[in-house]
């Protein structure tokens, strides 16, 4: 505990005289903020698709290979209302916009349940490269538009019954008539509309900006499941520009490469005790 209190003294300081943030999030964050994909949340939220189908968390089950587009709807519907659509900002993700909201910050995030969003953080300062939760796209991305399905999984949600929802639900794309899917990077037929693009400009914009200036990137639970998004790439920012830093804060795989350990606070710890202390 002692060595945590240390570090957290130390990114106080950084955070007190950097002049930009970079904030990069993974699913490590959203878990610790309470939006946990398995355990009793799971359990409760689940329990008829867990005596059907046998699942073991919402990930894995995110995978599954279903019978009919009505039973998929009727899981997916569930994991969407929970995770997004029927939430609020956690106290986590307002409790980090208090210690960035006067700075000027970008976010890039691989977390698909809007959370930066919902928390008020400046919605032109975030890209979120893996999608969102809220929008589904046309299954064979036939068509460059996404469509906004909170009322739609609501009234999934509403009509469920015995894992399935009524077929008249199942959405089916406007265009050529193929099935709807989750707005959520799985395959190569993910749709990045205009504002994907837009906000994936504005975050080179940012970099390109602040390549000289005093810059600490904050890191928040993000793992080994797609570090060729955040990880690396901080790795390699803090790596070649010499007035960055990196505060990685990670409950695992909290390590980095030699090179730049010396730019490097490494606090491997719960996030939420870690924005506390930082708040204090």
């Amino acid at each position: 505990m002692k060595e945590i209190l240390e570090k957290a003294k130390i990114v106080k300081d950084l955070i007190k005289n950097a002049d930009y943030f970079l904030i990069g999030a993974g699913a490590g964050l959203s878990t610790s903020a309470g939006l946990e994909y398995s355990g009793k949340r799971f359990e409760d939220n689940f329990k008829e698709f867990i005596e059907k189908y046998h699942f073991n968390d919402m990930y894995t089950a995110g995978f599954y290979d279903f019978k009919s587009e009505e039973e998929k709807w009727a899981f997916w519907a569930k994991k969407i209302y929970i995770n997004d659509t029927g939430i609020n900002a956690t106290k986590l993700y307002k409790d980090i916009l208090e210690l960035f909201r006067n700075k000027k910050y970008f976010v890039i995030t691989t977390n698909v349940d809007d959370q930066f969003y919902k928390a008020g953080f400046d919605k032109e300062n975030i890209f979120a490269a893996q999608g969102s939760f809220r929008y589904i796209q046309c299954s064979r991305a036939c068509h460059n538009k996404l469509y906004d399905a909170k009322d739609l999984v609501k009234e999934m949600i509403e009509k469920t019954k015995n894992c399935k929802i009524p077929t008249e639900l199942v959405p089916i794309c406007p265009v050529c008539g193929e099935k709807m899917s989750v707005n959520v990077r799985t395959d190569a037929n993910f749709i990045q509309d205009d504002n994907w693009y837009r906000q994936d400009r504005k975050y080179s914009d940012f970099l390109d900006n602040t390549k000289n200036k005093n810059v600490l990137l904050i890191e928040l639970g993000v793992g080994f499941n797609t570090p060729g998004i955040i990880r690396i790439p901080f790795e390699q920012m803090t790596y070649q520009n010499s007035n960055w830093k990196l505060v990685r804060i990670n409950k695992d795989n909290c390590t980095t490469f030699f090179d730049i350990k010396n730019k490097s606070i490494l606090i491997q710890s719960d996030i939420d005790k870690i924005i506390k202390l930082l708040l204090e």
